[in-house]
């Protein structure tokens, strides 16, 4: 893969409480056309999560995100994550991301952190969190001064918004947790995640 921010143009932001919803969520994002998922380690199960798309769904890109300290670098990656995201990023989360020689987003917010993430070698950021950071506006201010910077904003995106930030030169792809809502999770309705799915693959 060239580019992960070229992979689907809504990478889907998931957090799964039940171990048991993982192969199938990952599944219906594939059927609805986005072979793809940011599983974050936001509960004790996403480890595990991970492990299970791994095995058993190989045709999604199954990644894990809200990387926050740099020894989860390293589970997220044995684990089986083939691509890393952070939310932010510090000298010693950068390094640990580096050190597993996977593709990662280190999140950014502001012009400093850019800079920082490009002397870094890294031209594929993470915005967060977007809408409050001033979303299309910002990014757009961006391009001219830092015009290698690419980004997958995320952070309080919506269907409806998801169109002006793909409409920029530098976004690759956006963030979305409006795939995977947390009432079809619980009632094993993988037919509306597909759905939804289907709508954001169009939206490239």
């Amino acid at each position: 893969m060239s580019s992960l921010l070229d992979a689907v143009p809504v990478m889907p932001v998931v957090v799964i409480d039940d171990v048991d919803h993982a192969v199938p969520v990952a599944r219906a994002l594939v059927t609805g056309g986005l072979p793809a998922i940011e599983l974050t380690l936001r509960t004790p199960v996403a480890l595990e999560a991970i492990r299970a798309i791994s095995a058993e769904v190989p045709e999604i890109l199954v990644g894990a995100g809200t990387i926050v300290a740099p020894g989860q670098a390293k589970l997220a990656a044995d684990a089986g994550a083939q691509f890393l995201v952070s939310p932010g990023t510090t000298v010693q989360l950068l390094h640990a991301m580096q050190e597993t020689g996977l593709p990662f987003l280190p999140g950014t917010a502001t012009v400093s952190e850019v800079l920082a993430a490009l002397e870094a070698g890294c031209t594929e950021l993470k915005f967060f969190p977007a809408e409050a950071s001033g979303g299309t506006a910002y990014l757009k201010s961006l391009a001219s001064p830092v015009p290698t910077a690419r980004f997958c904003p995320t952070g309080g995106i919506t269907p409806a918004s998801a169109p002006s930030y793909l409409a920029l030169p530098n976004v690759g792809c956006v963030g979305g947790s409006w795939l995977t809502p947390a009432d079809a999770l619980a009632a094993g309705d993988w037919g509306r995640v597909t759905a939804l799915a289907a709508e954001a693959a169009a939206l490239r």
